[in-house]
């Protein structure tokens, strides 16, 4: 089994952390986004859309977050004999389709500086242009990235698409928060993949050094916020690379390698 993500990633942190859960061994290969490592012919041949994560597991290919976690949960249960193992029941699903729905693109790149964002959207857009020329036939593919990275620029100027975004997420957080009042978890008293899809997101808020604002207002998710991060799948995962002064160090070494690239004109 082989994943294709980046720490950087939340789908492929959500993806991960299912892995962990269910206790599957797979092969780990590294594609920073923001490096555009993603745009690099052979991976993109793969998977035309660029996105991560991409889970394969002998011919079979996923490219969709909650298909690849479903997959994982159902190669845990043969593993294991089908004995110990329950598959996701309807609410859990339920709860992960929900989370998925709220597309964190927007909000991120807002809340990003916009210094940092300017720079890497034209180290992208120069990267893929690079690649469109190495790789013809993949010219139109690579044709269709570089519009949809004008168009998330536009977008990013809109008021009313960054509200939306917003919005969706405050409803979402209320809703969790009403189910922990009632809860230990998304899905009753047991932590289950439904949590695996939310723990990503908490991350990313914390990330963007908006906990203060949209974690710790509504008090069931900070209680549940402070209980998943000693989960060792959250340690690995995200912890070793985001928690405390490692977030810098994340960042800063992806920082470092734009700017020396762009310097050097090398895309």
């Amino acid at each position: 089994m082989r994943l294709y993500h980046h720490p950087y990633s939340l789908d492929s942190q959500k993806v991960r952390l299912a892995l962990e859960e269910r206790g599957v061994d797979y092969t780990s290969y590294h594609v920073n986004p923001i490096t555009a490592k993603n745009m690099d012919s052979s991976f993109f041949r793969m998977n035309p859309s660029a996105r991560l994560p991409v889970f394969q597991y002998g011919s079979h290919i996923k490219f969709d977050t909650i298909e690849i976690i479903q997959y994982i949960e159902r190669i845990a249960a043969v593993s294991s004999g089908g004995d110990n193992m329950i598959l996701s029941g309807r609410e859990e699903v339920e709860w992960m389709h929900k989370i998925q729905e709220w597309n964190p693109k927007f909000f991120t790149l807002s809340h990003t500086p916009e210094k940092y964002r300017i720079f890497v959207s034209k180290f992208i857009r120069r990267v893929v242009i690079a690649r469109m020329a190495e790789s013809p036939d993949l010219a139109a593919a690579y044709h269709r990235k570089l519009r949809d990275a004008y168009e998330t620029e536009d977008k990013l100027r809109d008021a009313e698409v960054l509200k939306r975004s917003e919005e969706h997420l405050i409803r979402l957080l209320d809703e969790v928060e009403t189910k922990l009042n009632e809860t230990s978890y998304l899905a009753g008293e047991e932590f289950t993949l439904a949590d695996v899809m939310l723990i990503p997101v908490l991350a990313r808020l914390v990330l963007l050094n908006k906990e203060e604002e949209y974690i710790n207002t509504r008090p069931n998710i900070a209680e549940y916020w402070n209980v998943v991060q000693q989960r060792p799948s959250y340690r690995k995962v995200i912890g070793r690379y985001f928690d405390g002064w490692k977030r810098y160090k994340t960042l800063l070494k992806t920082w470092c390698f734009v700017r020396i690239r762009s310097m050097l004109g090398r895309y």
